[in-house]
């Protein structure tokens, strides 16, 4: 597939999650320089915005309800970039991670090493509310019509909430499967297990399948759901990103080298949009 890139960063920022707001501008952040980067591809125009806060460690990136641009933090805080560029955060009780809208209008997050989730409303007011899996490292989480879906890394299963809190735990089949990214999709939740070289799927019924990839060393990270049905995914050690058709069978393959270390990924009309190690943005499509 065709692949063009846009150099965002110097290799050693760190692009990691990445995100597409309602204008088509292209958002990821560069989690070891503490800033979030802003790219407008008809231009090639990129605008830094630093946290001030070199340690800040910006992770998971996505568009709020409302317009603006959210994103977790290592040091305790939910940040947002709203419209006109300014820069606001909040705090919360520990590390967040993972992060996406809510179907209830809120902004959720998860706490890598508090073993929570969270929600932050519109008024502002952030709840917590504790994973019964002690040590299970709550990592992404993605937004169904009803729930909010999330993966428990060291824990080995999927959860799921309510927006009223009320959390059920979903154990995988494969024992080290850690899963890390996840995705609702119309054909069900999507999930990466990169301990097991595998890409998961929570159907409709509740059962989980999971699908071998072709190189079980490959380290898949995130993934997106695709419209049709199936989604992408982001293949960290071997440099590329593949399509699963709704069966969990590859279909495609975008490859952008070794040692670029794909991140995050998102879906924008026809292009995929994946955040590379290497400083780059690359524009799959």
């Amino acid at each position: 597939m065709r692949v063009n890139e846009y150099v965002v960063a110097g290799p050693g920022d760190g692009p990691y999650g990445v995100a597409v707001d309602d204008g088509g501008a292209v958002w990821t952040t560069l989690v070891h320089a503490g800033q979030v980067a802003r790219l407008d591809p008809a231009s090639g125009e990129v605008t830094r915005f630093d946290l001030k806060a070199p340690e800040s460690r910006p992770m998971v990136i996505a568009p709020g309800p409302e317009g603006g641009i959210w994103f977790s933090r290592s040091d305790n805080q939910i940040g947002r970039i709203g419209p006109e560029g300014e820069v606001t955060s909040f705090e919360v009780s520990s590390a967040a991670y993972g992060l996406c809208a809510g179907p209830d209008g809120a902004i959720w997050f998860t706490l890598l090493m508090a073993d929570r989730i969270g929600r932050i409303a519109a008024d502002g007011k952030v709840t917590e509310y504790d994973v019964p899996v002690p040590g299970g490292f709550v990592s992404m989480i993605a937004a169904g019509p009803e729930h909010l879906w999330f993966t428990l890394n060291q824990g080995n299963a999927i959860g799921r909430t309510t927006p009223d809190g009320a959390i059920e735990v979903l154990p995988l089949p494969t024992e080290g499967a850690a899963p890390v990214g996840i995705a609702v999709g119309a054909d069900g939740v999507w999930f990466a297990e990169i301990g097991a070289g595998r890409i998961g799927r929570v159907h409709p019924d509740g059962s989980i399948e999971e699908y071998a990839l072709p190189d079980p060393a490959c380290r898949p990270h995130a993934v997106v759901a695709v419209p049709g049905g199936g989604c992408w995914a982001t293949l960290w050690a071997s440099g590329t990103a593949v399509r699963l058709d709704t069966n969990g069978v590859v279909v495609d393959e975008a490859v952008f080298g070794p040692g670029t270390e794909p991140h995050g990924l998102t879906l924008a009309g026809s292009s995929l949009w994946v955040a590379l190690e290497t400083g780059v943005l690359a524009r799959v499509g």
